[in-house]
């Protein structure tokens, strides 16, 4: 096989073009029109929330959600080392100091018990109720799970945990539309969940993002803070500083016409999942991450752990097998604007950096591209004993 096996790219078979078409021939373009509120709609219903607000990319909602929850300077937000920069950029952009969390050796997400030593060890709740940082005495204000390449969180545990210590939970579903924890879809769990429609996402407008939440008040003030804060409309009056982070409706049209269509794209993903653990099953170097019980994974990456030393060679191998693979994120407190923030007691994210790799895992890969996929890694180890 010579052509290319891309990572992910996306779908394009069902009323995309014709959704567009209608903004197209009727003028609604930008960020009004009917489809914005279908998709929000949308969203909101298959989540099972009762608020859905659209926004121009998932990093704009994650930033509008913790100025929602009322984040500021001087407070401290816990977030996994191991996760895409956007929540921790999120959590600068408002002034606030990310706190770095180890991750879950199975399903790469948040360390819940991790998590809990920091909180027993480092804090402790002050007379207004709050939880602050012994080392900054600085306010721990919240927490942002990431759902890890669509594999869910241990929810259960971050609820009670949040509770108990008076935390907010902005969930990171942005990898995991489609996913679920014990019977509930991802995103629907904390304070707010934000999604993203980036094209590598199992459901794309290209871009765009979107916030979820049953909280009403919530949802009204993300609303008017993506939306310029204009309180007038037909006056330019604003009330207080709001962000330019409007959904086109053009993007929402093919956002609407992408979930017509995700129940198959998660069922196309999960059954290539199954194929990949099958053919892959027999190779002792070789981990491909499942979901744990009572979950389950959209199966947005599809994730294999080998032994450190293989890693850097088996991605230069299948890469010239035109096999496009990518090591997983670089863990956020050793970038160089990260450095300086506080980390607690991690060594297993460190672990699956060294080892992880992410296969493509498009919608569209054909069973004879898995097997390909597959066959390449076996390949490699047989090489190596030969």
């Amino acid at each position: 096989m010579t052509q290319n096996i891309p990572l992910s790219e996306p779908v394009f078979r069902g009323n995309e073009w014709k959704y567009i078409k209608e903004c197209l021939d009727t003028g609604w373009v930008s960020s009004a029109g009917s489809f914005v509120e279908r998709f929000e709609n949308t969203v909101a219903e298959y989540t099972g929330c009762t608020h859905a607000v659209a926004t121009v990319n998932g990093t704009s909602a994650l930033h509008v959600s913790l100025v929602a929850n009322g984040i500021t300077y001087g407070d401290e937000v816990i977030v996994p080392t191991l996760t895409f920069v956007a929540p921790v950029n999120a959590v600068r952009y408002c002034g606030a100091d990310p706190v770095f969390m180890d991750c879950d050796k199975d399903t790469l997400c948040m360390d819940v018990e991790k998590l809990k030593g920091f909180l027993e060890e480092n804090t402790y709740i002050g007379k207004d109720n709050l939880t602050y940082n012994k080392n900054s005495k600085k306010p721990v204000k919240a927490i942002i799970p990431v759902h890890v390449f669509g594999h869910p969180s241990d929810m259960d545990s971050l609820l009670e945990i949040a509770g108990q210590y008076n935390l907010i939970i902005i969930e990171d579903a942005s990898e995991s539309l489609g996913s679920e924890y014990k019977g509930r879809k991802a995103g629907s769990f904390g304070h707010i969940g934000c999604f993203s429609f980036n094209g590598n996402k199992i459901v794309t407008s290209g871009g765009g993002g979107m916030v979820v939440t049953n909280n009403e008040i919530l949802a009204k003030k993300i609303r008017h803070l993506t939306t310029q804060a204009r309180t007038d409309p037909f006056e330019y009056d604003h009330d207080e500083v709001g962000y330019n982070y409007r959904l086109t409706n053009i993007q929402a049209a093919m956002g609407v016409a992408q979930m017509e269509k995700l129940d198959e794209f998660v069922s196309l993903k999960r059954k290539n999942a199954m194929l990949y653990r099958d053919m892959l099953a027999g190779l002792d170097d070789v981990e491909f991450l499942w979901e744990k019980a009572g979950s389950k994974s959209n199966f947005w990456m599809y994730t294999i752990r080998v032994h450190k030393e293989h890693k850097k060679a088996l991605i230069e191998y299948l890469l010239a097998k035109n096999i496009q693979v990518r090591p997983i994120w670089k863990l956020m407190h050793t970038l160089p604007m990260y450095k300086g923030f506080q980390v607690y007691a991690i060594d297993k994210a460190i672990k699956a950096y060294e080892s992880c790799i992410n296969l493509p895992c498009s919608v569209s890969l054909k069973q004879e591209e898995v097997e390909y996929v597959s066959n390449n890694i076996a390949n490699y180890f047989l090489g190596l004993k030969r």
